[in-house]
């Protein structure tokens, strides 16, 4: 199955339904500790159950899933503590990069098992690695690797990447799951019965999934980092926010991800508590380049001053975020403070903007110019609240300066196909380096491709300073690089930058050894509040 993009997979519409029987029944059925129903709804027993929106696709690292670890069923060779440092994970020590930068050595820690029993070795992350970088495959994360030449084992306990040139970042890509290769042998990895059922060597192994409901976790026993404090997770898949809403205050889930004004519902109630985690998690409006009317920059210019972020900030997300103005989070060292513009809206400056261009107001309010009106739809993920809010306050701010913005609620499969000409409300971002989601988001060599740069955008600029960041490793130059990026981006706004979020979670007071820290976009069964539910326990 082709790893489709992590837009997508954050927020595809899938129906879901786990009651506390259904996890009884499923865990016994898989041999695993089986809790029984009990008057809260969740998993007892210690079993944990958690709810987000997003399903992947996949279970295989290669196609996409988890590569920036807390997979909870597959390990990298580092990890992330509760700073997002790197840590060594399947590698006994951080790996070590040559004085060229071109040469980095991983040894692995010994005897590390994957869930059938079947000992890791170095020749199973080369070809997880491989795998990546093989043509035949369909990976989304090969143009991550690009600086990678070659990837070889010189004993069963090491690793050696040669790298095409000095890339910084380079051992944040080694987070990125690592997958036995005798399950490959003689398949096509696309199409491997691994996807679904796959052996990692996480905390967590797979007894069940079941596409559109749940993901059954079990606690691996014999992990080489010793075994989960809780016998294991059940991982509930419920696209809409009100039913999730409803569903946690029904006591069915003991965690789970709900959007801002539905989280703050549980404020202050008896039995819960909202946990509001910093995120690097932005949500922007794409305007394609494709699009007579978003493809034009005036038009593109004077939405961006149109709108009223701290109005978004303050009734959208119910304080839960901040402005944003930029892919790059402030809180990141390669931010760049001079594109931060007004956070309320200014109408002015919009409508000097527009008349500058000559877009003129019609009888109906609405500017036009050479017969074609300021209009253009703004599709959303219907079943994402939070994006439909932002959808409507865009609206309402264009239409005060003659902009008439269309809202449209869809399904993915229904956005996917119009992306080239209608614009979205999108959200991405990352906490780890800039290059990882920016490269590929606005490089002009991947327009087009999906919901990588969807919209078309393409700059010599940006490009040249996109591939600086990535080529350099000196740290100097990567800053200069990705604040000419950040500058180039807000002059040329193929976005429309809204709010940067903090992810809110309910979760159950029974829990304990929750630990938040600062999230990507990619959030759902991945890098979630339960990146360490592993250390979870849960009080019957």
């Amino acid at each position: 199955m082709a790893a489709r993009s992590l837009e997508y997979v954050m927020a595809k519409p899938l129906p879901a339904r786990v009651t506390a029987a259904a996890v009884a029944a499923l865990l016994a059925v898989a041999g695993c500790s089986s809790p029984t129903a009990s008057s809260g709804g969740a998993g007892d027993a210690g079993t944990l159950v958690v709810a987000t929106a997003g399903e992947p696709d996949t279970l295989n690292p290669v196609l996409n899933y988890g590569v920036d670890g807390a997979s909870l069923i597959f390990d990298g060779l580092v990890a992330r503590d509760a700073g997002n440092r790197l840590v060594p994970a399947l590698a006994r020590d951080l790996p070590t990069v040559s004085t060229d930068g071109r040469t980095v050595t991983a040894r692995l820690r010994e005897g590390v098992l994957f869930h059938d029993g079947t000992p890791l070795t170095a020749q199973d992350v080369v070809f997880t690695y491989r795998a990546v970088l093989d043509p035949k495959v369909d990976s989304t994360l090969r143009s991550d690797l690009d600086m990678l030449a070659s990837v070889t084992a010189p004993d069963p306990a090491t690793v050696v990447f040669t790298l095409k040139h000095p890339y910084a970042p380079f051992l944040q890509r080694l987070a990125l799951g690592i997958v036995p290769a005798k399950a490959f042998a003689g398949q096509d990895v696309n199409k491997a019965e691994f996807n679904r059922r796959p052996v990692g060597t996480g905390p967590y192994r797979v007894t069940a999934w079941t596409p559109g409901d749940r993901l059954v976790l079990a606690a691996y026993d014999k992990h080489w980092g010793g075994r989960p404090k809780n016998p294991g997770v059940v991982v509930a898949f419920v696209a809409d926010d009100n039913v999730r809403a409803q569903r946690m205050r029904a006591g069915e889930f003991d965690a789970a991800e709900l959007a801002p004004k539905l989280a703050t519902g549980f404020d202050g109630q008896g039995g819960y508590r909202v946990q509001r985690v910093p995120t690097a998690d932005y949500r922007g409006v794409m305007l394609p380049m494709g699009n007579p009317v978003t493809g034009d920059l005036a038009i593109r210019r004077a939405l961006n001053t149109a709108v009223d972020r701290q109005a978004m900030v303050t009734g959208v997300l119910g304080g839960a975020g901040e402005p944003a103005f930029g892919p790059v989070p402030p809180s990141s060292e390669f931010a760049e403070p001079s594109i931060v513009g007004r956070a309320a809206a200014d109408p002015a400056a919009a409508t000097a903007t527009l008349d500058a261009a000559g877009w003129r107001p019609g009888p109906d309010g609405i500017r036009a110019r050479g017969g074609r009106q300021a209009a253009f739809t703004l599709m959303y993920p219907a079943t994402d609240s939070l994006r439909k809010e932002l959808a409507l306050a865009v609206t309402a701010d264009a239409k005060k300066v003659g902009i008439r913005v269309t809202p449209e609620g869809l399904t993915w499969d229904a956005i996917t196909p119009r992306m080239k000409t209608d614009a979205l409300v999108m959200g991405y971002g990352t906490p780890y380096d800039p290059d990882f989601v920016s490269y590929k988001l606005f490089g002009s060599a991947l327009a087009g491709q999906g919901f990588f740069n969807p919209g078309s955008y393409r700059s010599a600029v940006a490009d040249g300073a996109l591939q600086e960041g990535r080529d350099s490793a000196d740290p100097a130059v990567r800053k200069a690089a990705y604040a000419t990026f950040q500058k180039q981006l807000a002059a040329d706004v193929p976005w429309v930058f809204l709010t940067y979020l903090q992810h809110t979670y309910v979760v159950r007071d029974t829990v304990a050894g929750v630990t938040p820290r600062v999230e990507p976009h990619e959030h759902d069964v991945a890098n979630s509040l339960w990146w360490n539910v592993h250390t979870w326990t849960k009080q019957p």
